[in-house]
């Protein structure tokens, strides 16, 4: 009875809802929580403060529930949140065992453990871990016998006072992770708060681009599409209870289709049981699923069926990671494609009728002038989008995205930038990460910067850092009421959520014109000058003078869309909007994400 009902665990997701205010299906401890189930030891509960839950309250749950092991996911920005809670635990007398994971703190690892001795970093995925670290605390495993951990030795040497050196055990392969799927306790919820269902069939990634360590993330692996049809009913229950909810999935797989010879049928084959549910959905997945220069015609023509395909089967949108038009900078991130390619891949996308949005990270510290303004060249162009063309075969298309003249009948006009989910991102220099090693060795590297688990960092062209910093601030103000957009915008169908992508667009094209007039304020700045204070003066008034038409533009697009919203959409909305209508300040809130998510 002891082993049943001991260790008792809870699991906490952190959260800044002044930043983000409507919430997302928690899968991080969702996913730990079926895990540490399956040992069958123990009691879990969950508790997230995306669900009215504040840090207080997870604090006195600890203190006054006295759970034998927490468990504590933190993503970028959340550091601050994390590190209070820590102190609080370490503070009690005999308190719980510990155990911290997620992308912030996989960068953090070093100075956490630094802070928090005891303290257990989860390296991986995370299953293997909480379920070793329940045997852990029954004393079935010693502590370099748990999965995944980064963790504080013993003290070496006699009368030594310091703590042991840092220690690591083997992660876990994503290849022998057999169970991915979540516990559904905070699914309702999520729901009653307006927020989405997450889910994921695979994990890890193909490529290693040199902006995201992936020590963390593991090689790609996707999960067997024959296991995945009683998680989609158990989703499919909670969604019959909400049927005012859009029946939408979003699977949060860094890379949906895989590498591997079955990619295509894998993609199809779990596309069907989606589909067959009754559920719309949407993913992301690299570009070079689309377009490749080194395969033949046949390849691109599989592939193109395969896009159908997947919209026929209820594919909504999906996210690629673009990260720039411009080849060299394209080399710097390692991303193994080019300009050429990535114009291809948006082309046939288009035509094929696929939904998409698009990553794209206009600023990096070693980029130069010439990059930037093709950069925003690239972002401009008109020729892109095409309308789609149900009625040409896929092999049709696939010559014809290479043909101008095909190109200029059927294009658009949109610019590119319109399908650009964030505008205006700039670098971020994770720790760990290859690109942050060249910035380093190019001597432009700072301090770390824990909350966001990064490194600041010059840029190699000063006039470039000005442009960056004043684009960070027109993000960082317009962000929340963005966001908000994009959450509304995924609880919604037909004409409402292209009402909401349209009042999104004007945000996009603020951005894009504030690219503009600071890259002509750049190109009158000598690099050579020391007149910083002059140019960032100069951006500032011309971000100021955008906003001011913005406000006007939005205030009517807002007014217009939540007359055509739910009684509490419109309520989030217009709150969220009188917010933004009512800051004069411009801040940085350190909101940004580097993998685009």
């Amino acid at each position: 009875m002891y082993r049943l009902t001991r260790p008792r665990v809870l699991l906490a997701a952190l959260y800044h809802p002044e930043h983000f205010p409507l919430p997302r299906f928690p899968l991080g401890i969702s996913d730990l929580a079926r895990a540490a189930r399956a040992t069958l030891l123990g009691h879990v509960e969950l508790i997230d403060m995306q669900l009215g839950a504040g840090l207080r309250d997870i604090i006195e749950r600890i203190v006054t529930g006295r759970p034998d092991i927490v468990g504590i996911s933190a993503t970028f920005g959340q550091h601050g949140l994390m590190t209070s809670v820590l102190d609080e635990i370490t503070a009690q007398e005999g308190g719980p065992l510990v155990v911290v994971g997620g992308s912030l703190t996989a960068r953090n690892e070093r100075l956490l453990l630094d802070r928090y001795p005891d303290l257990l970093v989860a390296r991986g995925p995370g299953e293997a871990t909480i379920a070793d670290v329940l045997a852990h605390w029954h004393g079935d495993l010693d502590r370099d016998q748990v999965r995944g951990i980064g963790y504080r030795g013993a003290a070496r040497g006699e009368g030594t006072l310091a703590v042991g050196r840092a220690r690591r055990t083997a992660t876990v392969a994503n290849r022998t992770q057999h169970d991915i799927w979540p516990e559904l306790d905070l699914l309702p919820r999520t729901f009653g708060y307006r927020g989405v269902a997450q889910l994921e069939t695979s994990r890890g990634c193909t490529n290693y681009c040199s902006f995201c360590p992936r020590g963390h993330k593991g090689t790609w692996s996707g999960a067997a599409p024959e296991s995945l049809g009683w998680v989609l009913d158990a989703f499919a229950e909670v969604f019959d209870e909400h049927p005012d909810v859009s029946r939408t999935l979003y699977l949060v797989d860094e890379e949906f289709i895989g590498r591997d010879e079955s990619a295509v049928p894998r993609a199809l084959a779990v596309a069907d049981l989606l589909h067959s549910r009754g559920f719309g959905w949407e993913t992301s997945c690299r570009v070079d699923q689309v377009a490749r220069l080194d395969r033949d015609r046949a390849w691109h023509v599989e592939r193109g069926q395969m896009w159908r395909g997947l919209v026929e089967r209820g594919l909504r949108r999906c996210l690629f990671g673009v990260e720039s038009g411009v080849t060299s900078i394209l080399d710097r991130f390692n991303k193994e494609t080019s300009g050429e390619q990535n114009a291809l891949a948006v082309r046939t996308l288009s035509a094929l009728g696929v939904p998409t949005r698009f990553t794209y990270i206009t600023f990096d510290h070693l980029m130069n002038a010439e990059e930037l303004r093709s950069t925003y060249a690239f972002q401009g162009r008109t020729d892109l989008i095409l309308r789609p063309l149900p009625h040409l075969s896929v092999a049709e298309i696939i010559d014809g995205v290479h043909n101008e003249a095909f190109v200029a009948e059927h294009a658009t006009g949109q610019p590119f930038y319109e399908a650009i989910s964030y505008m205006l991102v700039s670098m971020e220099c994770l720790i760990g990460a290859a690109y942050t090693r060249a910035v380093d060795a190019a001597g432009l590297a700072g301090a770390p910067d824990p909350s966001m688990g990064r490194v600041e960092a010059q840029y190699l062209d000063w006039r470039i850092g000005v442009l960056s910093h004043r684009a960070q601030l027109w993000v960082d103000r317009n962000f929340a009421l963005d966001y908000t957009l994009k959450s509304l915008e995924k609880l919604a169908d037909g004409d409402r959520r292209h009402a909401i992508r349209d009042t999104r667009a004007i945000l996009k094209r603020a951005g894009y014109s504030l690219l503009g007039g600071m890259l002509s304020l750049l190109d009158r700045t000598a690099p050579d000058t020391a007149h910083r204070a002059g140019l960032d003066e100069a951006c500032a008034q011309f971000a100021d003078t955008l906003m001011i038409r913005l406000r006007a533009r939005i205030d009517d697009a807002v007014t217009a869309l939540a007359r055509d919203l739910p009684p509490a959409d419109a309520g989030i909305l217009l709150a969220e909007h009188a917010h933004w209508a009512n800051t004069d300040a411009w801040r940085l809130i350190n909101a940004a994400d580097p993998c685009g998510t």
